[in-house]
């Protein structure tokens, strides 16, 4: 089923193109990559998705429908950078998230932080800063949506981290649903990617299956992508 629909999306930042005209579409049930160098447009279109930005033009459309309150209510969204105040403790956090969000399961995230025996009258600012990441990312698998978007996920934490908050994305999101990772740490989510998309320039170069590019060029999507870019 088509999730996501974006036609000629085109964002301007004083007077820069940062989207140019892209054509995408992403479809229900898949873990994609959103995959491009620092500053390609990455963290643009996924605050377009996400409702934080209006495009200049062209359309974006949710399960056929514009970006809006509605589609805001479908999309669990994580930011790239910290998006909680550091001085609530972590179980005020959980029972904010259940009165904000229709669709957030406060079970399921109180399984996954039990899981990582965090103090649940730990404030966030005293926590190290993998597991602060780690926590933002149970609350937003935590909620039953039908779009994840994840802006830099497994950026500045250690490998350790990396894997668990790998681990938590494929193991807590909804079947039908469909999960975004913007990234540029290829290597370290090649593994449970279906599909990519590359972006440079604020274009796309590329949409693909994983396995197609490993059956048609022989070669990892990070080799790929290195290659592309020369990176």
């Amino acid at each position: 089923m088509k999730l996501l629909e974006c036609k000629a999306l085109t964002k301007y930042y004083s007077g820069k193109c940062a989207l140019n005209e892209i054509d995408l579409t992403i479809e229900s049930g898949k873990i994609v990559g959103l995959l491009g160098p620092n500053g390609s447009g990455k963290s643009t279109l996924i605050k377009l998705i996400a409702g934080l930005l209006t495009p200049s033009k062209g359309e974006l459309t949710v399960l056929g429908n514009p970006v809006g309150v509605g589609t805001k209510k479908i999309i669990s969204y994580l930011p790239d950078k910290d998006y909680i105040s550091d001085w609530m403790k972590i179980e005020e956090i959980v029972r904010m998230f259940e009165e904000f969000y229709e669709d957030f399961d406060s079970k399921r995230a109180f399984e996954m932080l039990n899981k990582l025996n965090l103090d649940k009258s730990a404030k966030l600012k005293q926590l190290s800063k993998g597991n602060k990441e780690k926590v933002q990312l149970i609350l937003v698998m935590s909620r039953r949506a039908k779009l994840y978007l994840l802006d830099e996920p497994i950026g500045g934490v250690d490998p350790a981290a990396r894997d668990y908050i790998l681990n938590t994305i494929i193991s807590n999101y909804e079947p039908e649903a469909t999960v975004v990772i913007a990234t540029h740490l290829i290597a370290d989510i090649e593994q449970v990617l279906d599909e990519v998309i590359f972006i440079h320039q604020g274009k796309i170069a590329l949409q693909s299956t994983v396995d197609e590019i490993r059956e048609k060029e022989g070669k990892s999507v990070d080799s790929l992508f290195r290659e592309v870019y020369k990176c």
